[in-house]
C-alpha cells in the first residue's frame, strides 16, 4: 500500500505519529500546500516521503499520485477541499479516504425545514462511476464522522434486533490555558469546519426522510462517561445523519455536541458580523475570506496540546429493541485523555482521536479485511474487526447500558 496524505495540519500530523508504529504500507507521501509543514510531519520515519501539493486542484492531486504510484489518498484537509482531491484520486486510479464528506448547501427557500444540497451528495452522485471501476471511496472515516458508523453497524448486528434512535453524543471537559493559567477560547479542531458545520441548518432523520432544524436546536444535558460528566448537547449539522440511514435501518438519526454556551455565542456572534463568510470581501485593496481570517487570528488547533487538560468522548447513543425483544437503550463510545496522547505521540487529543480511525480503516483494507467498492461509509463494512483492532492500537472502545425507560 503506498498512501498519499493530503494535509500535514493538526490531523495530518497525528496521523503520522500513529502511522509510523505499524508496518501494514510500504510508503506514505506526506503532502501539504506548506512544503515545511509536510517536511517536519514526515521527519519522523524513513518510509514517509514530504512533497507540496495544491488541494484546491485536482490536476495536482492526480500529477502527485501518479509520481508516487500512489494507490490510496487520505484526505487530511478541510472539506472545502474535497471534491478536488476526491477528482484527483479518481482521475490517478487511486482509491480515496476522508474524514469528511463534500459541503452543503441550505435549501434556498427553508433551510430550517428542508435540505438543500446534503453533505456528501456531490460525492454520492458519483458512486457509480467508482463502483464500476472497481474502486473505492471510502468517505467520513474519522472519529465523527467514522468511530459512531461503526458503533452504528455492531448495533445493528450485534446489541439491537431494531433501532428506534441512532443519536451521535460528543462531549468534552477540556480546558486550554494561557502561559498564567488562565483558561482561553482555543478551538480544538479546525476553526473553518467547526464554523461550517454549526451554523449551517442540523439534518435530522426521521421516518425515512432528511429534514432540517435550526442551529443550536433541541438542547439536551448527556452525562458522559469516565470523569467527564453532564454537558449541554445541542444538534449540529453532520455526516452521521446523512451516512447512518443508508445501511442501518433506524427511525431517526441525530448528531449532538456539547458546544457550550461561550462557544454558542461566539459563533453567533461571527455570524451577526458576517466573519462566517466564505466569499472573498475587499479589505484595503485585498481580497480575503472572512472565515480565513478569524481561522488564521486563533491559535492553530495542533500547538494547544501542551496547553490543554481533559478528555474528549465521542459516541453513539442507540435506542430501541435489544436481541431478546427488551427495550434497550446502550452508549458506546471511545474516550481520549490528552494527557496520554500528548505523552505518548506529543499531539493533542482531538484530533489524535481523529486520526486513528484512518489508520485502522487503512490497515483493514491492506490486509483485505475490508473490502469493497464505490461510494462507501463505514456502516457498509463489518464493525468487529475495526473496533478489534482499534483496541489493539492501544485506545479501547467502551459500552455503558442506560436506563431504557
Amino acid at each position: 500500500m503506498r498512501i498519499l496524505l493530503i494535509g500535514a495540519g493538526g490531523v495530518g500530523g497525528a496521523f503520522t505519529a500513529i502511522a509510523a508504529r505499524r508496518d501494514f504500507f510500504e510508503t506514505i507521501v506526506v503532502a501539504d500546500y506548506d512544503r515545511a509543514r509536510a517536511d517536519k510531519a514526515a521527519a519522523i520515519d524513513d518510509r514517509y516521503v514530504a512533497a507540496q501539493v495544491d488541494a484546491s486542484d485536482a490536476a495536482s492531486v492526480s500529477a502527485l499520485c501518479r509520481e508516487h504510484r500512489i494507490t490510496h489518498v487520505m484526505n487530511a484537509v478541510d472539506p472545502v477541499f474535497n471534491m478536488p482531491v476526491f477528482e484527483g484520486a479518481f482521475e490517478a486510479g487511486a482509491d480515496y479516504l476522508d474524514m469528511a464528506m463534500s459541503l452543503s448547501k441550505p435549501h434556498p427557500d427553508a433551510p430550517y425545514e428542508k435540505p438543500g444540497v446534503k453533505l456528501g451528495d456531490e460525492q454520492f452522485a458519483q458512486a457509480d462511476r467508482w463502483e464500476s471501476e472497481g474502486r473505492l471511496a471510502l468517505v467520513g472515516i474519522g472519529v465523527e464522522p467514522g468511530l459512531s458508523d461503526v458503533f452504528a453497524r455492531y448495533a445493528a448486528d450485534h446489541l439491537f434486533s431494531e433501532i428506534d434512535e441512532l443519536g451521535t453524543r460528543d462531549g468534552a471537559n477540556l480546558v486550554v490555558t494561557d502561559d498564567d493559567g488562565q483558561e482561553v477560547f482555543a478551538p480544538s479542531f479546525s476553526m473553518w469546519t467547526t464554523i461550517e458545520e454549526c451554523l449551517n441548518p442540523p439534518v435530522i432523520w426521521q421516518d425515512g426522510e432528511w429534514h432540517t432544524t435550526p442551529p443550536f436546536s433541541e438542547a439536551e444535558v448527556f452525562d458522559f462517561p469516565e470523569g467527564i460528566g453532564p454537558v449541554e448537547c445541542v444538534n449540529v449539522e453532520h455526516e452521521e445523519v446523512l451516512l447512518m440511514p443508508r445501511w442501518v435501518d433506524c427511525k431517526r438519526a441525530t448528531f449532538k455536541y456539547g458546544l457550550g454556551d461561550e462557544f454558542i455565542n461566539i459563533l453567533k456572534v461571527l455570524h451577526t458580523l458576517g466573519l462566517d463568510r466564505t466569499d472573498p470581501v475587499r479589505v484595503k485593496g485585498v481580497d480575503v475570506s472572512p472565515r480565513d481570517v478569524v481561522a488564521a487570528v486563533l491559535p492553530d488547533p495542533a500547538t494547544v496540546g501542551p496547553r490543554m487538560k481533559g478528555k474528549t468522548c465521542a459516541g453513539l447513543w442507540v435506542t430501541g429493541t435489544g436481541k431478546g425483544g427488551e427495550p434497550r437503550s446502550t452508549y458506546l463510545y471511545h474516550v481520549v485523555d490528552n494527557e496520554w496522547t500528548m505523552q505518548e505521540y506529543g499531539h493533542q487529543c482531538v484530533v489524535w482521536q481523529t486520526a486513528i480511525n484512518p489508520v485502522v480503516a487503512l490497515e483493514l483494507l491492506a490486509t483485505g479485511t475490508w473490502s469493497g467498492s464505490g461510494v462507501l461509509g463505514p456502516e457498509a463494512f463489518d464493525a468487529v474487526p475495526f473496533l478489534d483492532l482499534l483496541t489493539g492500537y492501544g485506545s479501547p472502545w467502551g459500552q455503558r447500558e442506560l436506563d431504557p425507560a
